[in-house]
């Protein structure tokens, strides 16, 4: 399984789908028609388009999200370089992220001349697919990957054409996208929980704009004809549709906006309806997952969003984790007790202490250690008992 938390996930990534990766035939619409069913322009990655399906259980949505741009990226190098050398990928991908890095990016971790070509794409892909909020905000926020990631693919493209990409490119194609999506807020007639948390998701996401800061305008005044790609055209329809979804029937005003935009965009009545149906399907279908969607107590989504860490920690490292335990035979009796009754005081100290040592061993589970992790071993103790074998009780008794 490949696991882009750790070192070595691109290498891996390319040898398991060498393969595996569609070859679109220089057909730019196909592509971004997957691209779209993937969830990986709406913010919300279910899939990462390949011949044959992959199978992504047990990995988390920025891990997914991860796997879906280095993906997006490989596709657009094929596309204009028609060629599958990985090796001369990577390092057009990391001349390109390297020929950003005086923009808005904390890149000093990922530019080290110590490191690979193929780590320094693995730490960029990792910065590039977080907004722009610390630890803490993720942790009390539904919103945790950059929802408008494809914006670098358009800009990959753009770089691999010309051999150098504008300076103003990522800053004037980011003010249109945000631009048109706070007036599409602003036209919204009835909103909804969905939208202040869309809103959050997409001011997050900004990389040189403040969403706040952006001046009252009208569409008349937004400039979009030195858009000529295709592909730039549909994304922007799309991020237009996000913005205006609704599961209620849009108003006529509302309507009125996306063919403005349409016509501005010279995109014709059958691509904005392919638009409209693509969204609404994606959404139907996967609605329930979709944090944006889902406004809960922060307490609680706290508790979910950690609880999700710890298990994928446990689940990674179980072999590890049950061999230790299993040489503790205080901490087994001790943990199997915990299931059926509560422990005292001085028994859950014990049981926190020969736990912290035992993280201590196992460098993915030094996340206990650090500051505040201790509120996270409640979980861990809960999952314990479930991963060690079915003799674990029958052991005790002995």
């Amino acid at each position: 399984m490949i696991n882009p938390s750790t070192y070595g996930w691109i290498d891996k990534f390319f040898n398991k789908n060498n393969s595996n990766f569609i070859d679109y035939k220089g057909n730019y619409r196909q592509f971004y028609k997957e691209m779209r069913q993937s969830g990986f322009v709406y913010g919300y990655t279910v899939a990462v388009p390949l011949k044959e399906p992959t199978s992504f259980g047990g990995l988390s949505q920025d891990e997914i999200t991860k796997i879906a741009l280095l993906n997006a990226l490989f596709s657009t190098y094929r596309l204009v370089k028609k060629t599958n050398n990985t090796k001369a990928f990577i390092d057009e991908a990391k001349s390109f992220y390297k020929s950003i890095q005086k923009e808005n990016y904390n890149f000093l971790k990922t530019i080290l001349p110590s490191e690979s070509d193929v780590s320094k794409l693995e730490a960029v892909i990792d910065n590039r697919i977080q907004t722009n909020t610390n630890f803490f905000s993720k942790n009390f926020s539904h919103i945790i990957t950059n929802a408008l990631l494809f914006i670098d693919v358009l800009a990959f493209h753009s770089y691999l054409q010309n051999g150098k990409l504008s300076n103003e490119y990522l800053k004037d194609f980011e003010l249109n996208c945000i631009k048109i999506v706070a007036l599409a807020f602003q036209i919204k007639e009835k909103k909804s929980k969905y939208d202040e948390l869309l809103i959050k998701l997409f001011e997050n996401s900004l990389r040189y704009t403040k969403f706040e800061k952006i001046e009252t305008t009208t569409i008349e005044t937004i400039s979009l004809a030195p858009i000529t790609f295709e592909v730039e055209k549909l994304y922007l329809l799309d991020i237009t549709e996000m913005a205006l979804w609704s599961d209620e029937k849009l108003e006529q005003n509302e309507i009125s906006f996306l063919h403005k935009i349409a016509e501005k965009l010279v995109i014709s009545s059958d691509e904005l309806l392919e638009s409209s149906s693509a969204i609404t399907n994606f959404i139907i279908n996967h609605k329930s997952e979709i944090p944006y969607f889902n406004f809960s107590n922060p307490v609680k989504h706290f508790y979910d969003q950690t609880n999700k860490t710890v298990y994928k920690l446990i689940t990674r490292n179980k072999k590890r984790l049950v061999k230790e335990i299993s040489e503790s035979k205080e901490l087994m009796i001790l943990l199997a007790q915990s299931t059926s009754r509560e422990l005292d005081k001085e028994e859950k100290k014990k049981v926190k202490k020969q736990l912290l040592d035992i993280c201590k061993t196992i460098p993915s589970l030094t996340i206990f250690l650090l500051p505040g992790g201790g509120i996270l071993l409640p979980i861990l103790v809960k999952y314990i008992p479930q991963l060690l074998p079915s003799a674990f009780n029958e052991n005790l008794e002995e």
